[in-house]
């Protein structure tokens, strides 16, 4: 477990260190060259053999505070702010105590140093007026303490022994690296805090740069260990060469890497009055950049507002749900907000709509992984690795919340029953409408209806959903072609006679389209009897029409699709030119043939060739 203590310089931080673990922290850097052991203001108390051991942060007095506290926020759930009972509140403490506030840990604890120094009427007017004037700190636990003379010490040492620990352990490893040695003999040394999870030795992990590494060895909390768990300092060593592998301050070790995000969606609490756009530094765990900061619900924020808003980052994040931002201004001089992420990778269009801002609105009051997917999914389906990462599960977790709330996951994509009902009713609408602008038809691919109903929605989980409205008996697949139930034709006895002596023609006609009027001609009948018939065998799949009135053998066509997309797979393109060739076509027909795949979707022209868009619609 691991405290932040805070406060002015000179306030005593480090004598009140030493006096509960017995190290100086302000000699730390000394240990660099102790190997392993480094960790630059750190100090730690062992509870006893097998328990754990508390770590304190003794962050510096001074402006460096904020980006060197924040390096060690992982898995910090408790903070102490230190008050020399002589001096009070000072300039520092209270910057201090405005970033303490704006982080929200779960307990602050004030511990009053120099006890020796002043009386006890004293102590309690300072007490008191830290109520009064910061009443967040109204119900925070005081103690009254002295390096000098031992008052208080041992108090506050049972105290911080019985805190609870809240690191999140069940959930995937992630760590902030904030430091990065090569130590003489053990090679490559990272050091940071462990914001969730478990490591252990031999471990293998990705840097957020991507590459594998594993863990040769850990120290955590400062003792050498097996494992090492949220919520500790750690020190890891890794096998990577530095020269070829280059980590820096602000990469993280993770589980798996997702690609990180440059636009999140926050609730914000305004240190400062705030306007409706405007540039901000942004400081999360060990990293720090630019960026800018746009409220959502007004154009101005007061201070203590608490609001909803969207920062664009000039350069992306690693950043889950619920991280903890502290936002200066755009000179880096001032506090201006703390924030929390409500959503990564957030929306770039309709940011202001009644319906987004009460999706945000409802994301910020949810208490638990389950609630947050049941909101999240009424909006759309989620990928798998999304979820994942933003909520930190592992793929059992996944499935475990996805059964509390009712949701359900195919392969990569999550969704609820509600976007099932509506993409499918979506699927058949787009189908019947298909159906009456083009009754000469049989019906459309797959990936024909994918486009028609469910354009940008995942494809794999519409063709799940096709597949289940086809097993379900919804539609129907007739030739590869997929059509309503209703949208059936059959021929009748003289039909099917008929039927007979027209395909005896395109036997004769050795792969080449007929015409209605030929045919026709052909067979003695009415041109215009002979045409209602074709088009009744085309919507049967026995005929397809490429133009108007002129029609090939179905079969024959998913024939010359065979060949073109050999032709493309090889060449990466089909010319006329190339197609008339290897059929025997005259020009005129092989442009009618290709630009019929172009409007299937098969093929898609480009300039004077035709790229295979989907390779599957004609496959039986």
């Amino acid at each position: 477990m691991i405290i932040v203590t805070s406060g002015h310089v000179d306030h005593g931080k480090t004598a009140l260190l030493k006096a509960l673990t017995g190290t100086h922290t302000a000699h730390l850097p000394e240990e660099k060259k102790r190997g392993m052991t480094i960790d630059l203001g750190y100090a730690y108390l062992p509870l006893g053999e097998g328990e754990k051991t508390l770590g304190f942060i003794d962050v510096p007095g001074h402006e460096k505070f904020l980006s060197n506290m924040l390096a060690g926020l992982g898995g910090v759930h408790y903070a102490m702010l230190i008050v020399a009972a002589d001096e009070g509140i000072a300039t520092q403490t209270k910057e201090h105590l405005a970033i303490l506030r704006q982080l929200q840990f779960h307990e602050i604890i004030v511990v009053i140093t120099k006890a020796d120094r002043t009386n006890s009427e004293q102590i309690d007017t300072l007490i008191s007026q830290i109520k009064q004037n910061y009443p967040f700190l109204s119900r925070a636990k005081y103690f009254i303490t002295s390096a000098e003379s031992g008052q208080g010490i041992a108090e506050l040492r049972d105290y911080l022994q019985q805190l609870p620990e809240r690191a999140e352990t069940q959930k995937p490893f992630r760590y902030a690296i904030d430091r990065v040695f090569s130590v003489k003999g053990a090679g490559t040394v990272v050091t940071g805090t462990a914001f969730a999870g478990v490591v252990n030795v031999e471990d293998e992990l990705f840097l957020s740069t991507g590459q594998k590494v594993r863990v040769k060895a850990i120290y955590a909390q400062n003792t050498p260990s097996k494992q090492g768990v949220a919520g500790q300092r750690l020190a890891l060593n890794l096998n990577v060469d530095l020269d070829r592998i280059p980590i820096k301050r602000g990469d993280w070790l993770l589980q798996s890497v997702p690609p990180p995000t440059d636009r999140i969606s926050v609730q914000i609490w305004a240190e400062t009055p705030l306007n409706e756009s405007q540039p901000v530094h942004i400081y999360h765990a060990a990293s720090r950049t630019t960026g800018k900061l746009v409220l959502l619900q007004g154009k101005n924020a007061a201070q203590n507002d608490r609001t909803l808003a969207e920062i664009m980052l000039d350069s992306p994040l690693f950043l889950t749900f619920g991280d903890k931002l502290i936002l200066r201004s755009g000179d880096a001089k001032t506090l201006v907000a703390g924030a929390r992420v409500l959503e990564i990778h957030s929306p770039k269009r309709h940011k202001r709509t009644e319906g987004r801002l009460n999706f945000l609105t409802n994301l910020a009051q949810t208490e638990n992984t389950s609630q947050r997917i049941t909101l999240t999914l009424q909006q759309t389906a989620i990928a798998t690795s999304h979820l994942m990462w933003s909520e930190q599960l592992s793929v059992m977790q996944l499935d475990n919340a996805l059964v509390e709330c009712g949701a359900m996951r195919y392969q990569d994509t999550c969704f609820n029953a509600d976007y099932q009902a509506e993409k499918t009713q979506q699927i058949l609408t787009a189908l019947a409408t298909y159906h009456q602008q083009h009754n000469d038809q049989l019906g459309v691919s797959k990936a024909r209806l994918y486009r028609m109903a469910a354009l940008n929605q995942p494809e794999n989980l519409i063709y799940y959903f096709m597949d289940e409205m086809l097993e379900s008996g919804k539609l129907q697949q007739t030739r590869g072609w997929v059509h309503l139930p209703e949208h059936k034709i059959r021929f009748n006895e003289e039909e099917q006679t008929r039927w007979q002596w027209v395909l005896k023609e395109f036997e004769k006609a050795n792969g080449q389209a007929i015409w209605v009027r030929d045919m026709a001609k052909a067979l003695g009948l009415d041109e215009g009897e002979m045409r209602n018939f074709m088009y009744k065998a085309g919507k049967l799949g026995y005929l397809t029409p490429i133009i108007k009135d002129r029609f090939f053998l179905t079969e024959t066509i998913y024939a010359y699709a065979r060949l073109i997309k050999l032709i493309a797979e090889k060449e990466g393109k089909a010319s006329v030119n190339e197609v008339r060739d290897r059929l025997n076509f005259g020009r005129k027909l092989t442009v009618q043939l290709m630009e019929y795949f172009d409007r299937t979707g098969f093929l898609r022209r480009k300039g004077n060739d035709h790229i295979l868009r989907d390779k599957n619609i004609f496959d039986l």
